[in-house]
């Protein structure tokens, strides 16, 4: 399966449910390995807030949804639309938005299916990550559980049961794609009881909320409205539990078993699946593939490559870069390097181990900035012949050559040196492997 991203920019506007403020979205077509990223345009210099659950807001902050936020910028009920861009197959997409809320349109993810495939759905040549259970993992809380076992396909089972008449045992299973999503899921809409509207209203909650965009339940019945389906509420409860899975940022094969989840258990085993998935990788660098246009790559340029950052992001810039042959980097060795406070204070000496670390990372863009390579995980798997000829202290500019000894398609070696003004002050063969993710 390949990325897939829209065809051309469309526009969509409507009431956020719980702000009441009326916002106006634009998705754009983004680059393949970018994701679902939100751009608030009526926030001066806004980031752009990536829909993972490294942005998401705790639910004690963002109570009855799911938000994303950086810093004091953030973007709230982001669920339906998550789950629709999950069905759709939809990867990377930029979503321009004029407010803090997306809108609730009628309370379903329909809205969002409709604009998304009028704006077209396209391929972008690059593999699509999956991610397969490996082993099961369960969470239980407050008489909720929820839990997910290892299964070649995608499958949810969901158990609703509320203390009242008409939210009493209901109970759905699917093997879900995108056609089961847009016939059994998509049009399902958000629900609250009717006991439950003074105390959100309270809380600043449902200010957008009517009965035409919300299912209220009354003691004897549904209020001004119709049910879509008899089952609709567990139906919406998995909805939302699409829109909360994507925030992992790839679809998963698993068997998803809930009864009563909500938000706070879905966030729950995202994590955990999250956590788990990072320990199968076992350390290794997912391989991505940046344009430049030249063989030179700013600081921007490897922190797209590398997951590196500061403090151990050890190379400033790339100047040179011959793909399966050859790369220079270059790393400003100042004062203020985080290791001299530590290492023979008073006499300031960067560690070998570190210098190391640093034609490691030369080694690791030439490895892994490559087409052929991307959605592959690079392991460092050994060092051998490493060599300290001379000290390097502040004022010292490195320069880490890396040069091909042998590459094949699954393992790569190279001999790296580290030159201070010509003079070579390290060396070292390095050995990586690349394997399927």
């Amino acid at each position: 399966m390949e990325q897939k991203t829209i065809k051309k920019p469309i526009e969509l506007s409507g009431i956020g449910l719980h702000t009441g403020t009326r916002v106006n979205l634009k998705f754009k077509p983004a680059p393949a390995n970018i994701g679902v990223n939100f751009i608030r345009v009526d926030v001066k210099n806004s980031p752009m807030i990536k829909a993972s659950i490294e942005h998401l807001l705790d639910q004690d902050k963002s109570p009855r949804r799911t938000s994303v936020g950086n810093g004091s910028v953030e973007v709230h009920t982001i669920e339906h639309l998550m789950a629709s861009l999950w069905a759709l197959g939809i990867d990377n997409v930029i979503i321009e938005i004029d407010g803090p809320e997306l809108p609730g349109l009628d309370g379903s993810a329909m809205g969002f299916i409709d604009t998304l495939k009028k704006a077209g759905i396209e391929k972008q040549g690059v593999k699509k990550r999956v991610y397969q259970v490996r082993s099961p993992i369960w969470i239980e809380q407050d008489g909720a559980m929820i839990m997910v076992l290892p299964d070649n396909q995608f499958k949810i089972s969901y158990t609703l049961n509320y203390d009242h008449p008409l939210l009493k045992a209901q109970y759905l299973s699917f093997t879900i794609d995108e056609n089961t999503f847009e016939k059994e899921i998509a049009s399902s809409r958000t629900f609250c009881l009717e006991m439950e509207v003074d105390g959100l209203k309270e809380k600043g909650l449902g200010k957008g909320a009517n009965y035409e965009n919300t299912v209220v339940v009354g003691e004897t019945g549904i209020i001004d409205n119709d049910l879509r389906f008899d089952d609709e509420f567990a139906r919406h409860k998995i909805l939302d539990l699409l829109g909360d899975l994507y925030l992992l940022g790839y679809p998963i094969k698993g068997h998803i078993i809930a009864m009563r989840s909500g938000h706070p258990l879905n966030i729950c085993l995202v994590d955990k699946i999250y956590t788990q998935r990072e320990k199968v990788q076992g350390g290794g660098i997912k391989a991505v593939y940046v344009e430049t246009g030249s063989d030179v790559l700013d600081s921007s340029d490897i922190q797209k490559i590398l997951p590196h950052r500061y403090p151990f992001l050890l190379v400033d810039k790339i100047i040179e870069l011959e793909q399966d042959k050859r790369a220079v980097g270059i790393k400003n060795v100042t004062m203020n390097e985080h290791f001299f406070t530590g290492h023979f204070p008073g006499r300031p000496v960067m560690p070998g181990v570190l210098i190391i670390e640093a034609m490691a990372q030369v080694a690791g863009v030439l490895m892994l900035n490559k087409k052929e390579n991307v959605g592959k995980i690079a392991y460092f798997m050994s060092l051998d012949k490493a060599k300290f000829r001379k000290t390097v202290v502040p004022g010292d500019q490195l320069r880490l050559e890396v040069d091909v000894v042998k590459l094949k398609s699954r393992t790569g070696q190279v001999h790296t040196r580290a030159l201070v003004d010509g003079t070579v002050v390290s060396e070292a063969d390095l050995m990586f492997a690349l394997v399927d993710a």
